[in-house]
């Protein structure tokens, strides 16, 4: 893109202009370094950075290595320490207004509302199904794997598939609601695997065409639709990577739905990112950027929703294994990139290589973690037995 190429070609000859003491502190603790000669230190390309840094945060950072104002060996690395030396809470204090401004939006307005449900599809998952086919495995699974016995992506992710079905105690000739179908990978296995009957639903149009295509000639409907929507009764209930688009505001309401639908004997599986604690915010770059209104909840958050309607009868954490599936998801949009940049431009490449990397980076640093919970009535009789 031009203004990249603009931006990094000006600044090369004033990327060694001194950085604020602050920033420079800042990075210090998490042993980073402006233009040092280490993988993961900072490159300065455009000294803008630091303004934008200082007067808008992480969206400021975010930005500036959109538009090429600085660069990073391996991202990642730079991405886990800076998190675990936790500068980003510092850097809110910087920028207290703008994050107080986030706080009070997000506790006056519901930003997952019924209105707002489809804006997540529209502005990521639709962007184009070629990425995702490029950047995914062929079980087009976008969420993380389950690497225990693993070497490959697509291992992975079919060992996470197999592993969220003998959770759910599938049995032919149930009925599976899947809230958050995607493009239809785990709806696809259970139909043929399980010999169950699938209900789909997606927020996505990109996905519900790719889904309906892939599941032709299986016992498996999918429809687009918020989960507010979601009518009938379902033997198990399964969410995979939804939860993180519903909202502190949505959380018993999204309980309370899945309980109308659910037999009662039933079983529901939970697979959802969490933070390792109650934020307040989402962080402005991925909220604008990557997911419009999303909020990854604490441990708090979830069991005091959870409290009020089911037991948890299984909680497992494999939070290391998104960093190992990020990691892999960038491997394959890289080397798609050839075929992919006559339709998308550098800032595009630019903004998922910070993404993903950026998020590897998270769940090295140890904040962010991977759930799967298994949620029953206190009427299910009998000691649960989780696989693993």
């Amino acid at each position: 893109m031009d203004s990249v190429k603009s931006i990094t070609a000006a600044g090369l000859a004033a990327s060694h202009s001194a950085p604020p003491p602050v920033l420079v502190r800042l990075l210090e603790r998490a042993d980073v370094r402006f233009n040092g000669g280490r993988p993961w230190d900072i490159q300065v390309r455009d000294p803008s950075l630091y303004q934008r840094v200082l007067r808008h945060g992480s969206l400021g950072f975010g930005e500036s290595y959109m538009d090429g104002a600085w660069e990073s060996e391996r991202l990642d690395e730079t991405f886990d320490r800076v998190l675990s030396a936790n500068v980003d809470r510092e850097l809110h204090l910087l920028t207290r207004l703008q994050f107080l401004g986030a706080i009070l939006k997000n506790r006056l307005v519901n930003r997952q509302s019924r209105t707002r449900a489809f804006e997540v599809g529209k502005r990521h998952y639709d962007i184009g199904n070629d990425v995702y086919t490029a950047m995914l495995d062929p079980t087009m699974s976008y969420s993380c794997g389950y690497w225990k016995d693993a070497t490959t992506l697509e291992e992975a992710q079919l060992a996470k598939l197999r592993l969220v079905c003998e959770k759910l105690q599938l049995a032919p000739g149930e009925h599976l609601l899947d809230i958050g179908c995607g493009w239809g990978g785990l709806a696809r296995l259970a139909a043929e695997r399980y010999r169950v009957r699938v209900t789909g639903v997606t927020v996505s149009r990109a996905q519900e065409t790719v889904a309906r295509e892939r599941c032709r000639g299986l016992p498996v409907e999918i429809a687009l639709k918020d989960y507010r929507e979601i009518q009938g009764r379902f033997d198990k209930v399964v969410s995979v990577g939804m939860f993180e688009h519903v909202g502190p505001k949505n959380y018993r309401d999204y309980f309370a739905t899945v309980d109308r639908v659910l037999a009662s004997n039933g079983l529901f599986l939970l697979h959802t990112i969490g933070n390792y604690d109650s934020l307040r915010a989402t962080d402005a770059w991925i909220d604008k950027y990557i997911f419009p209104n999303g909020r990854v909840p604490s441990a708090r958050q979830l069991t005091a929703a959870i409290e009020p309607t089911f037991l948890i009868e299984d909680w497992h954490n494999f939070g290391p294994d998104y960093d190992r599936t990020l990691m892999a998801w960038w491997r394959n949009f890289d080397a798609a990139w050839p075929s992919l940049s006559g339709k998308y431009d550098e800032r595009f490449y630019r903004m998922f290589k910070y993404y993903l990397n950026g998020c590897a980076g998270y769940f090295r640093a140890r904040q962010g973690q991977l759930w799967q919970l298994v949620l029953a009535r206190r009427s299910r009789r009998g000691a649960y037995r989780a696989p693993r």
